[in-house]
């Protein structure tokens, strides 16, 4: 008869044990943003006057981004640094996720193609700012994991598919923002032919040194491509299966 007290005062402790974390997180995403916030007044170079909106930075503080890594700890998820997700690859620093997702210049109606699905941590911000995220990822086990790991966490918006990110994703667009969340080259002509009019990506060009520029490009008649701004991070270059470059991330 004792086994039941103790079942009880055992599930009391794992639910207190959760709670206590579910704070903790709490706690620590609301400094991560406030470290973001600190960042974009810093970089008015980058991002202008108008800095970050509120609308990026609300769903960055509403992403639990401790469940797209595999340690799932708060102390580690939400300090403002790169995380190893494993087979070589790295969750992006907040801050840097929050520039892409500013630079793409994303609405609530827009369809947005992101490159480089990694843990599924950007496509989940993305998920909360467009009306339909569509996200390719080259490596079989990231694609598979971050695909259960969105579905489980109700992000319905959200479709990831295995591929090639260079070729980008026709069925699902034409795109009004892409995000290529790993070091490019050059900008890969079937992603510019998948971009609206008008429309604008979000993209890290340098295929050899981990330090590259973010920038912003529109498309316009014809495709000129205007650059916006730029930002130094760390990050990998974009992994394919043809012979154009090598690397990914996500």
């Amino acid at each position: 008869m004792k086994v039941l007290p103790l079942l009880v005062f055992a599930m009391g402790v794992v639910a207190w044990e959760a709670t206590a974390q579910d704070a903790q997180c709490v706690r620590e995403r609301a400094a991560m943003v406030e470290a973001i916030r600190a960042y974009a007044r810093s970089a008015a170079g980058v991002l202008g006057q108008q800095g970050l909106s509120e609308r990026v930075l609300e769903a960055m503080a509403q992403t639990k981004r401790h469940l797209f890594i595999p340690e799932q700890s708060c102390s580690i998820a939400y300090a403002d640094r790169p995380i190893p997700i494993g087979l070589g690859q790295t969750i992006s620093q907040p801050y840097i996720v929050a520039l892409m997702t500013q630079l793409a210049e994303v609405a609530p109606d827009h369809v947005v193609l992101e490159v480089g699905t990694g843990s599924g941590y950007q496509a989940a911000i993305l998920a909360q700012l467009a009306r339909t995220v569509c996200s390719i990822e080259i490596i079989p086990q990231l694609a598979e994991t971050a695909a259960k790991r969105l579905r489980d966490l109700a992000y319905d918006n959200v479709s990831v598919r295995l591929g090639d990110g260079y070729d980008g994703w026709p069925e699902c667009g034409p795109f009004d923002a892409i995000v290529v969340t790993a070091a490019l080259g050059q900008p890969p002509s079937p992603l510019i032919e998948q971009l609206k009019v008008g429309a604008v990506s979000s993209c890290r060009w340098d295929p050899v040194t981990p330090l590259s520029s973010s920038l912003s490009s529109k498309k316009s008649p014809p495709a000129r491509r205007r650059r916006a701004a730029s930002f130094s991070c760390v990050l990998s270059p974009l992994r394919v299966r043809k012979t154009r470059s090598q690397g990914g991330t996500g």
